[in-house]
């Protein structure tokens, strides 16, 4: 599937004023593929290291941050001869190896000419106590669900994607019609890589809802290996009330909705801990539509929408007949 991600990938690599690339994002936006993709068709070849349940990895990271200690130990192994310019090295799931996250600093210090990515969810890479973050030795990289682009290309409408390319206003408008039933696709699928993807195959809306349910399960379990257990409740309560919030007619996010009698400070962690992990956007009210935004926002008036568009229907519960009304199950 194409990811417009990648055209990122190739411009960072081909800058000589490069640093350690962290990848984050919420849980199964497509970070780990999007690497391995770009380090296959990028790369003579690619030193990869999953931390998640990897002692051995952990125990290379304990010790002192001897940059050609460490070069070596990644080597053994991978199993890969790690070239300074042909080799892609790529640490996923950072968040489980502090002490490797903090070795990006001293790579970039020691040994700039080598290609360092890091892929880890938002939550574990920003909220690990005791972490030392490697401030500006580092760059960032957003990755979010597919786009509406990105769900037309991986379903086959190529004639659509070359037409908002080469924004051929006159043809969209004539195809409006085209456009808005995969439009309405899009609002039921998402873009989940791997919903998308299963759904592409099979045009099986059924399946694509059941793999949306077990992502928000995958989802929700997370919470307890990550929030504290004083905030499980009030995290989770919060998650559950976005689409009822959504489907009112409030003009902001109502926390007596949440609970009975719930206020701002009671659920103000909670709501951080769903922000950073990539689960939820927040958007502030602005007073007028002028630029800057930030000028005008309304901090304390706000509404909380789902990262992915078919999660959000999936919690919704809300029937793919609803959505899609001209198109025949």
């Amino acid at each position: 599937m194409k990811r417009i991600a990648l055209e990122k990938l190739k411009e960072w690599k081909n800058r000589s004023d490069k640093k350690p690339l962290i990848i984050h994002g919420a849980r199964q936006v497509g970070k780990t593929w999007l690497i391995k993709e770009f380090g296959k068709t990028e790369y003579k070849n690619v030193a990869y290291i999953m931390f998640e349940k990897n002692e051995r990895m952990k125990n290379l990271f304990s010790g002192d941050m001897d940059v050609h200690r460490i070069l070596l130990g990644l080597e053994i192994e991978t199993k890969q001869k790690i070239n300074p310019v042909k080799t892609l090295i790529i640490f996923d799931e950072i968040q489980e190896c502090p002490n490797a996250l903090s070795s990006l600093k001293y790579f970039y210090e020691n040994v700039p000419e080598y290609n360092f990515v890091a892929v880890g969810s938002l939550l574990g890479v920003f909220l690990h106590e005791g972490t030392s973050f490697p401030v500006g030795k580092v760059e960032f990289m957003d990755l979010y669900p597919m786009n509406f682009y990105e769900f037309l290309s991986a379903i086959g409408e190529n004639e659509l994607c070359y037409l908002l390319d080469k924004n051929e206003f006159d043809l969209i408008t004539t195809f409006k019609d085209r456009f808005l039933s995969c439009l309405r696709m899009y609002f039921y699928v998402g873009g989940m890589p791997e919903v998308v993807l299963k759904f592409s195959e099979t045009h099986d809306f059924g399946l694509a809802r059941t793999i949306q349910n077990q992502i928000l399960e995958s989802y929700v379990q997370d919470f307890s290996k990550h929030v504290p257990v004083s905030n499980i409740n009030k995290v989770t309560q919060l998650w559950n009330s976005i689409p009822s919030q959504l489907a009112k007619e409030n003009k902001k996010f109502v926390y007596k909705e949440v609970q009975k009698g719930a206020t701002a400070k009671m659920y103000e962690l909670s709501l951080e801990w769903l922000i950073r992990c990539g689960l939820v956007h927040r958007v502030d009210r602005v007073s007028k539509p002028a630029i800057p935004l930030k000028g005008d926002k309304n901090i304390k008036a706000f509404k909380l929408f789902l990262s992915d568009v078919g999660l959000l229907s999936a919690m919704s519960k809300l029937d793919v007949r609803s959505l899609l009304d001209v198109y025949r199950i």
